[in-house]
């Protein structure tokens, strides 16, 4: 006899166990064979033809040997669809492959049956049974269902479902190649090591915690102390390493559940995240890493992202104070002073005439070039359009133009630069300011006209920025114009300097006289 297995059959078609014939090598599946019942020959079936002409190979005898006659079980016993031949295979299947492979127990049926077909047959018919693990139908005096479908309409009905079943499968389109290996091994993944379709790893967090438990028994009846009636204590030996066992799976859990919730399997994705940052954003936020036991994922990527910006904000207050100690007073000027710094950090050092280790001497590695972080956004000379969404976000009007790039406010100027220049008048008997950038702080960021009009109030840049930044917030609450009245009260100061410092923001066309 010859058998056909799951490892030379496709799935989705006839397949099944195939009987051959060992004279004639007929397949004789589907109809009466004869099997030798001798215990010289093993699984020996014969053709009908071949039986009545008194035919045999190898150690078969006719003349000796007993034989059965074993006919085709197609015939309904617990559901009309199923025959008892196709209910043998499955507990056949279910026992060589296990239950739950239900593709290769389809295969081991045959007869086109699919995975899905055969396994919820199996729930149905033994599963959700009342008289489990038997069917309902397990009687064998129960013969409604053969007198209810004979044999040869089953068999009809069978062959017809097997013909268009197949027609079906000749006719359908070729199933897409699939792009990822389905396979569940460590191999198969970005990280390797990990099988998804079991949602675990090749190696777990404390893997060898199975160990101390592995040979462990428990008998009914073990760890009480019939006399006492107190729990014995290799008994209470055996509950403490279960309960240490225990907390072990709920550690590995919880790492699992954090490995999961907050996307740390997507390496090639995190990897091409981490190349986009410089090397002090990513040993930020692998500092920062720790904490995401304790937040969500939605939560550790508001805080990584907060920390991250103030580290950049911190990085563009060093780079602009290293401006001002180089005497640099616009972005413009910074944004080009960096750029000539990074060519003459790339620029090879200069060899002399008569250096006669200049050709043995190795070259000094060039410094790689950093990827640009947010740092350089912070620093960046396009403020206006920066200056604008801030005007848009809080509802500014619109209407006077021109960035203002010479105070700490962030509104926007009418006309920075008048024609006219303004000449303040001094005030009675007080002798102007001397003002130097070692005495007063900010004088860099003003203009000539403010630093004479602050020498004159002797008043100093701080002071003066203050009173400029409230009348600009005053005015804009009216709608750009300010009365010289309502100036007096913003500023609460000398109303003789409170007045000469509206005059010229009126002169330089930053407000409007209302």
């Amino acid at each position: 006899m010859g058998v056909i297995r799951k490892k030379t059959v496709t799935r989705g078609t006839e397949g099944g166990l195939k009987y051959i014939c060992d004279v004639c090598s007929a397949d004789i599946t589907s109809t009466v064979r004869i099997r030798c019942a001798s215990p010289a020959c093993n699984d020996y079936d014969l053709c009908v033809p071949c039986f009545s002409n008194g035919s045999f190979s190898r150690d078969h005898d006719p003349s000796t040997h007993a034989y059965s006659v074993i006919e085709q079980h197609s015939i309904p016993i617990y559901t009309p669809d199923w025959g008892a031949d196709e209910e043998l295979l499955l507990l056949e299947g279910g026992e060589v492959y296990g239950l739950g492979s239900w593709a290769d127990i389809a295969d081991h049926i045959g007869g086109y049956r699919n995975k899905e077909e055969v396994r919820d047959h199996f729930i149905d018919t033994y599963v959700n049974s009342s008289k489990f693990p038997l069917p309902e139908r397990a009687d064998p005096k129960d013969i409604f269902l053969l007198e209810k479908y004979p044999r040869e309409e089953f068999q009809a009905r069978k062959k017809r479902r097997i013909e268009e079943r197949k027609e079906a499968a000749k006719n359908a389109p070729p199933a897409a190649p699939k792009q990822k290996p389905t396979a569940s091994v460590p191999a198969c993944h970005e990280v390797q090591g990990y099988m998804p379709g079991r949602l675990e790893f090749e190696t777990e967090f404390a893997n060898e915690a199975e160990e101390a438990v592995q040979h462990m028994q428990f008998d009914p009846g073990d760890g009480i102390n019939p006399r006492t009636g107190e729990l014995e204590p290799e008994m209470e030996l055996k509950m403490t390493v279960m309960d240490i066992y225990n907390s072990k799976l709920t550690v590995r859990a919880k790492r699992k559940k954090i490995t999961f919730e907050h996307n740390l399997l997507e390496y090639r994705k995190n990897a091409a995240l981490d190349k986009k940052r410089t090397k002090e954003e990513r040993d930020l936020l692998n500092k920062v890493k720790p904490f995401a036991r304790m937040m969500n994922h939605k939560d550790f990527q508001e805080v990584s992202s907060g920390l991250e910006y103030e580290h950049n904000l911190r990085q563009a207050i060093i780079q602009l104070q290293d401006w001002r100690t180089m005497a640099i007073g616009d972005l413009k000027s910074g944004e080009k002073y960096e750029a000539e710094k990074q060519t003459r950090a790339q620029r090879p050092a200069p060899t002399g005439q008569f250096d006669r280790l200049a050709g043995v001497r190795p070259s000094k590695p060039v410094p790689p070039v950093e990827t640009p972080s947010a740092t350089t956004a912070l620093t960046a000379p396009e403020l206006p359009e920066r200056f604008k969404s801030l005007e848009q976000a809080n509802g500014a009007p619109t209407h006077l133009k021109g960035p203002l790039v010479n105070s700490t406010t962030t509104l926007p100027l009418g006309n920075p630069n008048p024609a006219v220049k303004y000449a303040p008048a001094s005030l009675p008997g007080v002798p102007p300011l001397k003002l130097t950038a070692e005495t007063a702080t900010d004088l860099h960021i003003m203009t000539d006209e403010e630093k004479e009009l602050c020498s004159l109030l002797r008043m100093t840049p701080k002071a003066y920025l203050v009173i400029k930044d409230a009348l600009f917030k005053e005015s804009y609450k009216t709608g750009g114009s300010l009365k010289r009245k309502a100036a007096r009260e913003v500023c609460r100061i000398d109303a003789g300097k409170a007045t000469r410092i509206f005059d010229f923001m009126i002169h330089s066309g930053w407000i409007q006289k209302g």
